[in-house]
């Protein structure tokens, strides 16, 4: 039988970002996915700041930008009548090129290491594929689908079926589920969700064309949202998605998606249809995120509707969570529970990212109700009207596309791992992003003298940032101690102590703030920091 230290089912973004995460860490993996190619879905279009903090860690951030939206180009969000009536208010947001300018005007730990970016899953599927293949400790295999486990003290048994239908038996130590919403491992392990299933019936019209002067006629914009739908740009250029409604009560094979590009275009232009397909979205986030050596990831633990682009990315900080924790555990440096943080960490996140997308969903059923006047009235009237559904679409706001405090600002406050300061108060809110160390938090990024995010200077496992102070011989002793890996980073640089304060953080392999104190000169003191980061029992 064939043994594996970390089994991994399913190949979507997720499941490939943990195999990389984990070969990167030595540790040995094998990734199965039901499916025989990457996904012709495109599922998602934004990958925000924080994922790609996250894959510029894995060395991802680059070949990632290489098949996404040109970096000039915006990502501004335009409500309008339809293609061939009115614009009533648009969101503007910065490129990637404006944004890398004010990531280095603004060096005040506010600002991301990365900005965000646009591109379809389509693409960034085979990217990821490429990677996880060019892993030697990745034994990556598509068209081979998860069927069963049996979990003991020890390991875990998979029974996999492959393409042509013959069995195939696999000995893990750990498996994670990554593999979808329909999630066959959560079945087998009978974890139940919670939230609602079904909260709004869509049809996607995944497209090719042209037609950029029907398409965009107001110029570029990544989403052109209207009462019959939302057109989003793919690559600005001759991939689209159109995200329609639909009467429940008539069938989606009856549909014609030709019809529905029509109607939203008011006109007829030249296209190709790629994919089309009715779905339906969903608030739900699984009841555990954990059941022994069994783990999930993805839209396997969380759905969500897609406004604020929270299911992949959510998936992403997932896998860079539970990586580094698995790996440590299989080197045998961290204690074996150090895996049962991953629940109390990730499962609070899922919740309340949640519960953003339902808030964010009901700002849109508000500006569908503003929409639903006679807004391509002629004359002074139909202006006027024009003009006041603007202002209240503005008034309304764009939160789904700015929750910064949503994707930056989350804290593992109750995280049985982190050193945690009960009086310590995280600043900031679900729009606003303030920097803090609070254990728990992410680290604030800031680009250093040489140009370079904080974040690049990292070690890959632990590290100690000593800004303004020496390192602590005692922490270093008791990292050497648990054989825990511990860089060291000495900042000398005033201007940052404002950011971070004048003293010692231990920073976690994913970024955030394990523990923080002006100086730490008790060897017990010491040992007990490091024996909670890795999961040991402390005294």
């Amino acid at each position: 039988m064939k043994h594996v230290p970390v089994l991994i089912a399913g190949g979507g973004p997720v499941g490939m970002t943990l195999a990389r995460d984990l070969a990167r860490r030595g540790v040995q993996t094998m990734l199965v996915e039901r499916n025989p190619t990457t996904t012709r879905h495109p599922k998602m279009d934004i990958t925000n700041a924080r994922s790609m903090e996250l894959f510029r860690r894995l060395g991802l951030a680059e070949a990632l930008r290489a098949v996404a939206v040109p970096e000039a180009n915006n990502f501004d969000v335009s409500w309008i009548t339809g293609l061939s009536g009115y614009e009533l208010y648009r969101f503007r947001y910065p490129s990637v090129t404006q944004w890398r300018q004010m990531i280095r005007d603004k060096n005040d730990g506010s600002m991301p290491a990365e900005p965000p970016m646009r591109v379809s899953q389509v693409e960034i599927e085979p990217v990821l594929a490429r990677a996880v293949r060019s892993e030697p400790k990745v034994a990556a295999r598509w068209g081979v689908a998860f069927e069963d486990l049996a979990q003991d003290a020890d390991g875990v048994t998979v029974r996999l079926r492959l393409a042509a239908g013959e069995p195939e038996v696999v000995r893990c130590d750990y498996l994670v589920g990554c593999d979808g919403g329909t999630s066959a491992v959560r079945h087998a392990l009978d974890i139940g969700l919670d939230g609602q299933a079904a909260v709004q019936q869509r049809f996607m019209t995944h497209f090719r064309s042209t037609a950029t002067d029907v398409l965009q006629p107001w110029g570029i914009a990544w989403h052109y949202q209207a009462l019959k739908g939302t057109l989003i740009a793919q690559n600005d250029r001759d991939i689209w998605t159109l995200q329609t409604r639909w009467p429940n009560d008539v069938p989606p094979e009856t549909i014609d998606p030709s019809a529905l590009l029509r109607a939203f275009a008011g006109r007829d232009f030249d296209h190709e249809i790629l994919v089309a397909n009715s779905w339906a979205s969903h608030l739900l986030v699984a009841q555990s995120y954990q059941r022994g050596r069994v783990f999930l990831a993805g839209d396997a633990s969380h759905q969500y509707i897609p406004t604020g682009g929270y299911g992949m990315n959510t998936g992403i900080g997932d896998a860079c969570d539970l990586g580094w924790k698995l790996a440590a555990v299989v080197h045998g440096f961290a204690s074996p529970d150090l895996v049962a943080s991953y629940d109390p960490e990730r499962r609070p996140v899922g919740v309340r990212n949640c519960e953003a997308a339902a808030h964010h969903t009901k700002v849109r059923g508000a500006i569908a109700d503003i929409l639903r006047a006679d807004l391509d009235a002629s004359g002074d009237n139909g202006y006027r009207l024009r003009r006041e559904a603007g202002d209240r679409i503005a008034a309304l706001g764009n939160a789904e596309n700015e929750s910064y405090g949503i994707e930056l600002g989350y804290a593992y406050l109750n995280s049985p791992i982190i050193c945690a300061e009960p009086e310590a108060q995280v600043p900031g809110n679900a729009l606003d992003y303030v920097p803090s160390t609070v254990p728990g938090v992410r680290l604030p990024s800031v680009v250093l003298t040489d140009g370079t995010p904080i974040y690049d200077q990292l070690g890959p496992w632990f590290t100690l940032l000593c800004c303004g102070v020496s390192p602590s011989a005692t922490l270093v002793a008791a990292a050497e101690a648990r054989g825990m890996p511990l860089a060291l980073l000495q900042l000398e640089a005033p201007e940052l102590e404002q950011v971070y304060g004048r003293g010692l953080i231990l920073v976690r392999p994913d970024q955030h703030v394990a523990w923080r104190a002006a100086v730490c000169d008790d060897s017990r003191i010491a040992q007990a920091v490091v024996a909670r980061s890795l999961g040991w029992p402390v005294g």
